[in-house]
């Protein structure tokens, strides 16, 4: 792991999600990008030019609270972007081989009963990178316990499990998989490749409505400082990511949760 990028809005826990990026990156030896998407919408008959305004004070901004963390020897690379979210992050992950995104649940909405705000919901659902959504003021600790949910162990995408080996690599982290067995369910969907199979430590099987609940079910007994789940279309998000805003009743967690891409 060797390029990771932090999105970064206005919310309060911006600065301590900042300090978890340079920690959880110190470890890897890794390059830290910290950018702020920017977009322009002009009212009809204007005729103000505010790009450059807006770029000089993001910029400041995010100049500002790299100033007040611990950097710890870590190269830190601090960028305004303008364009559509979730096009730009895309390019800029694409330009710079960023191989994670950490993101911070609610980058802007202050709402107490949202978990994933608007922005980073629509991150997690829309880009193909993998991501680390880490809890509001979570202090980094290494990872020594990683809870893996999936409804589906077939792999056919390349190099779909290259975050979690570096994780598990890095922490000599314990994996355990819980394979749910839902509605959807198929023939084959719990055969185990070996790459996979080498990766973890422990299986269990359970059967439930989503893997939702099957983490839920099985979370006390496994007692993770991590979660790993899947994006895919009908994976641990299903429902949840029809809209980008995902509340807390539809899912929580205290703990870092890594999101890989679709395995398929």
């Amino acid at each position: 792991m060797k390029n990771i990028l932090v999105p970064v809005g206005s919310s309060k826990n911006a600065l301590s999600h900042l300090q978890y990026a340079v920690d959880f990156a110190k470890f890897f030896g890794a390059k830290l990008f910290v950018v702020q998407v920017y977009n322009v919408y002009t009212k009809a008959g204007t005729m103000i030019k505010v790009d450059h305004i807006i770029e000089r004070e993001s910029l400041e901004f995010l100049n500002n609270l790299v100033s007040k963390i611990e950097t710890k020897g870590v190269e830190v690379i601090v960028k305004t972007l303008k364009g559509k979210l979730i096009d730009t992050l895309e390019l800029a992950c694409k330009a710079a081989e960023v191989d994670l995104v950490l993101i911070e649940p609610r980058t802007n909405s202050i709402r107490d009963e949202v978990f994933l705000g608007k922005t980073s919901g629509k991150i997690i659902k829309q880009m193909q990178v993998p991501a680390l959504i880490v809890p509001e003021g979570y202090s980094f600790s290494q990872p020594t316990n990683i809870l893996m949910a999936i409804k589906s162990a077939i792999i056919k995408k390349k190099g779909v499990l290259n975050p979690l080996k570096d994780i598990k690599t890095r922490f000599n982290a314990v994996v355990d998989l819980l394979l749910v067995k839902t509605p959807y369910y198929k023939e084959g969907d719990f055969n185990v490749n070996n790459d996979l199979k080498s990766l973890v430590n422990n299986i269990t099987k359970t059967e439930n409505a989503t893997t939702f609940h099957g983490v839920l079910r099985h979370y006390e007994s496994h007692n993770p400082d991590m979660l790993c789940v899947v994006r895919r279309k009908r994976g641990f998000f299903t429902k949840k990511w029809e809209k980008n805003t995902i509340l807390k009743k539809a899912f929580h967690s205290t703990i870092p949760v890594l999101v890989l891409s679709g395995m398929k």
